[in-house]
């Protein structure tokens, strides 16, 4: 009896969280079906001093004059190759850093330790100028390594915090068995550990693939003249015009950015939600 009317207790406090959880979900998701809503409706309309939160006759100019933009298809792939690139490097730099910074006992650990920390303190905006000196002096202005090595920079302090938990986690009497067994270093760093932490590393794989995708700052300042190499983002400043903005346009070329991202979800979201769950337990 107690039992039941502890779940009848229970249950006010349960649709109340799930009812804040679906106004919450409603309020993030709202942006984007205006950015949709944008995109799919005529000129008329998005241009009316009434605006609705419906459309009567949805229609798909916008999308074709996205995809009509000579441009449209490399900027695609300079973004897919930035993002990608950034996800792989960050990764690897960061696996191997945490497992070092966790395993084995040097002098300045903590001290580097907390360096990382201080390094997502700063404001990207007050580094991009130092950056932009340093990339002109690199030579790699006007190219995709512009872009992918700043935010490989920018990744790895949280990557690195993230996975250090993980690592942490895995337990060292089993690195002692792989040892007893004659596995080597390398053979328990690849075959045993990677697949332990793996969630961990999709999890900071999320944030750097959406940085590097969305990025904007970085490319408006270090693709100065060369345009066969800008990035989505850019592709933007294509329908913006101040005289004759092309809102449709701008909301269609969005929707087509957000595509990739959601589709980089749906792929991990198993191993996200294991990874921002929790790490491997003793």
């Amino acid at each position: 009896m107690s039992a039941v009317h502890g779940r009848a207790v229970r249950r006010p406090w349960r649709l109340a969280a799930e009812a804040t959880a679906l106004l919450v979900a409603a309020v993030v998701a709202f942006p984007l079906y205006w950015m949709l809503l944008g995109a799919l409706k005529p000129a008329g309309e998005i241009e009316s001093t009434e605006p609705r939160p419906w459309t009567a006759s949805p229609s798909l100019d916008s999308f074709r004059r996205v995809f009509e933009q000579q441009e449209f298809g490399r900027y695609f792939v300079n973004s897919l190759v930035v993002a990608v690139g950034v996800v792989i490097a960050s990764a690897l730099i960061a696996f191997l850093a945490a497992t070092a910074v966790t395993r084995f006992r040097f002098r300045f650990r903590t001290t580097l330790l907390i360096m990382f920390l201080v390094a997502q303190m700063v404001p990207v905006e007050a580094l991009t100028i130092p950056l932009f000196f340093l990339m002109r002096d690199l030579g790699q202005l006007n190219t995709l390594g512009s872009l992918i090595l700043p935010h490989i920079a920018f990744s790895l302090p949280f990557a690195i915090w993230m996975l250090r938990g993980f690592v942490k986690a895995v337990p060292e009497s089993l690195e002692e068995a792989a040892y007893l067994d004659g596995a080597s270093r390398a053979r328990f760093l690849w075959r045993i550990l990677l697949p332990l932490v793996l969630p961990g590393l999709v999890a900071t794989s999320v944030f750097s693939f959406i940085s590097a995708w969305n990025d904007f700052l970085f490319a408006k300042s270090f693709i100065i003249s060369d345009t066969s190499q800008s990035t989505l983002p850019m592709a933007l400043l294509v329908f913006y015009k101040p005289d004759e903005p092309d809102w449709g346009g701008v909301m269609a070329a969005s929707t087509v950015m957000t595509v990739p991202v959601l589709v980089f979800f749906v792929l991990v979201q198993r191993r996200l939600v294991s990874g921002l769950g929790g790490a491997v337990k003793d």
